[in-house]
């Protein structure tokens, strides 16, 4: 499901020290919202460093890029994202499209 996508968002986040559990429990509630809210998304990952502890990487998969561009334009967007980012140190976000597929 999610390999057959075209379009993708992304992020890696550093979190803060101790925050790792309540940042996965935010970015859970986040991508719920995400898949009972916006037509057009497929579905996420959201995987952890085994090295970093604190550093993780996150994709979510879209139909289209009209449907993830009306996503990060929805004020809940902005909310929802505030609460995983005021647990981190840093993020890094981007939009992408298949480039090469083996």
């Amino acid at each position: 499901m999610l390999q057959d996508s075209k379009y993708w968002s992304s992020g890696n986040w550093q979190v803060k020290l101790g925050q790792g559990d309540e940042f996965i429990e935010r970015w859970r509630e986040f991508l719920t919202w995400t898949k009972e809210s916006n037509e057009g998304f497929i579905g996420a990952r959201l995987i952890r460093d085994l090295t970093a502890p604190n550093s993780f990487k996150s994709f979510a998969a879209w139909q289209d890029v009209e449907s993830m561009r009306a996503w990060q334009a929805s004020p809940e967007f902005a909310a929802r994202l505030a609460a995983c980012r005021a647990l981190c140190d840093d993020v890094q976000s981007g939009a992408y499209e298949l480039a090469c597929d083996i």
